[in-house]
Order: structure tokens, then C-alpha cells, then sequence
């Protein structure tokens, strides 16, 4: 109940952002049950990266979008993980015609066994999944240019 109240109280640009975000985490779930081959061409340019320069009238929408899918990721009704994040801020990102590069990485667990992770980065700011990244080797990354 307290956190209806808490939505209710919210403006309006809040409401429609999590809305947004949680339209886009469900089209990157159902995207993430495809094989990759089919949906690796919606997310940009394979193996480039975009500028890491400071747009500074997109920082606080920048923090506002990460803010709203690490919410809004908490309540879906499906598994939004990291790669279902990092696409649904992509996409959220390229409606607002802000360029982002989605990483995909891998490292070993303490048990030795392989292990996946993805993250987003708009300039010089981490979206998502920037919480362990350091440990894991990039394989592939994703520029979605505007």
C-alpha cells in the first residue's frame, strides 16, 4: 500500500517513464528467448563503441532512465536481469535519440564455471549493470548511433 501511495504522489513525466521502462523490459525479455543471430542486428553497429564524451543536458535524464529500470525491474512478472535491462535502456535511450553501447562480457565464477553479464553506457555514465562489470572480459559490444 505504501508503495502505491508513493506512485500515485509521483508527477506525471515519472509515471510515463516507468510505464515506458516497463513496456521496453518486457520487449527485451521476449527479445533475450530469440536466438541472439536474429536480434544482435537491432542492437547497433557490432564492436563499436560510441564517444565517451559529457552531453551535460542529458545528465539527469541519463540518471532518471537507470534510475526507472532498476525499479521497474524489481516488479515485472519476468526475470530482468542484466541483459534485458541494458536493452531496455538502449531502447529507451534511442527513442530519445541519446547514442549508448551495450557490452557483453564473461567470467568465471568461484566454482569455475562460466558466467555471462551485460551492461549500458551512454558517455561517460553507466545505465545499467555497471555493479561487478570490472570482472568480466568483454566479448562483444553494441553502438546504437543516432
Amino acid at each position: 500500500m505504501k508503495k502505491l501511495i508513493v506512485f500515485i504522489k509521483l508527477n506525471r513525466q515519472s509515471k510515463l517513464l516507468l510505464f515506458e521502462s516497463y513496456f521496453y523490459l518486457g520487449w527485451a525479455r521476449i527479445l533475450k528467448a530469440l536466438p541472439f543471430p536474429k536480434v544482435a542486428p537491432s542492437l547497433g553497429d557490432i564492436m563499436v563503441e560510441t564517444p565517451f564524451t559529457l552531453q551535460t543536458e542529458n545528465k539527469a535524464l541519463l540518471a532518471h532512465i537507470s534510475q526507472t529500470i532498476q525499479i521497474t525491474s524489481r516488479y515485472t512478472l519476468w526475470e530482468s536481469q542484466c541483459l534485458v535491462k541494458a536493452i531496455a535502456a538502449m531502447k529507451m535511450l534511442e527513442r530519445r535519440k541519446i547514442e549508448s553501447t551495450l557490452y557483453l562480457g564473461t567470467a568465471k565464477d568461484n566454482t569455475g564455471q562460466l558466467i555471462a553479464h551485460a551492461w549500458l553506457r551512454s558517455g561517460p555514465f553507466y545505465i545499467t549493470g555497471s555493479e561487478g562489470m570490472e570482472r568480466f572480459t568483454v566479448i562483444s559490444k553494441f553502438a546504437k548511433s543516432v
